[in-house]
């Protein structure tokens, strides 16, 4: 019997044909969750092509892929390199990484992901980290707060919820996704009110999990353990890592800065496959709406 899905990934075909597969290569896919994308591959590779997946959660345990062609990193892909020199691994054929959240996560409600449920407010995609939601929406002064708000949620409002989550937990601590939401509802219109509890909670679980800090390691190392003509392809869903993505992929950095050479040409470690940003189709989206806000994007490495 079928198991319930823990997550469908978006833009399936098109990510594995973005990967260019050698059937004899080494591939990496740094978001095993699921792995969807991970079955996707193997399937694309010979019995000498292998396959390394990295994820922080033990909850995808039960969906690991047993293969003698696989091999499983339970770590956060900040520490790409180290494990790849750590299985004698010098280069690779391709890399991909989809940045979004699992349905999983969002689904399980003491997971702490959505503000759909009651829950325990946490937001920890590694469950051993000592940071959660609760800790942060509990002890951080409240300055730090709102620029959690405003630079990761991009909440223009940020200093007022900041200071009404400051004044509430005075009262009692917020440890509940419940309890929580009331402090928040009264900033929000009510035609609004989702997409802006959304906000609220992407800034919250990007700063508990370090996710701008750990996109832009990842990123540099990316260039480093890939083959000449290797493949980088990632999956975005918020303008904040697309933002990144897009910047690095252009220019060999995070901040977008461009360097030319003497003749005019930019000078980067990357040659863009896609110009134009891949989004999922009107089909796609019916039958899987979290790929509605995916863009994928391609390089190689030149």
């Amino acid at each position: 019997m079928d198991q319930p899905a823990y997550h469908v990934p978006a833009l399936l075909e098109e990510t594995i044909q973005g990967l260019n597969i050698n059937p004899d290569g080494v591939y990496v896919d740094v978001t095993y969750g699921g792995g969807g994308h991970s079955r996707a591959i193997l399937e694309r590779l010979s019995s000498k092509g292998r396959l390394i997946a990295f994820d922080q959660d033990e909850d995808v345990f039960p969906n690991l892929i047993k293969d003698e062609r696989f091999v499983f990193v339970r770590s956060n892909f900040k520490y790409l390199s180290n494990f790849l020199r750590y299985h004698h691994i010098e280069k690779v054929d391709g890399v991909l990484a989809d940045l979004g959240v699992s349905f999983h996560h969002f689904d399980e409600a003491e997971r702490g992901f959505s503000f759909r449920f009651d829950g325990s407010l946490d937001m920890r995609m590694n469950t051993k980290s000592s940071l959660t939601a609760a800790v942060i929406v509990n002890t951080y002064e409240e300055e730090r707060l709102a620029n959690v708000l405003y630079l990761y949620g991009e909440l223009h409002n940020s200093r007022k919820i900041s200071r009404a989550i400051v004044n509430a937990r005075q009262l009692q601590p917020l440890q509940r996704i419940n309890e929580f939401v009331e402090v928040l509802k009264p900033f929000f219109f009510k035609e609004k009110e989702k997409k802006d509890m959304a906000r609220v909670f992407q800034a919250l679980r990007i700063e508990v999990n370090s996710e701008m800090e750990v996109l832009k390691s990842f990123l540099n190392q990316s260039v480093q353990v890939l083959n000449p003509d290797g493949r980088l392809v990632l999956l975005t869903y918020h303008s904040l890592e697309d933002r990144m993505v897009k910047n690095f992929l252009k220019s060999g950095n995070i901040e977008g800065n461009i360097e030319k050479d003497f003749f005019g040409n930019v000078i980067s470690p990357l040659r863009l496959i896609n110009n134009k940003v891949i989004v999922a189709s009107d089909d796609e989206v019916q039958a899987n709406p979290r790929s509605r806000s995916a863009k994928l994007r391609i390089a190689a490495l030149k």
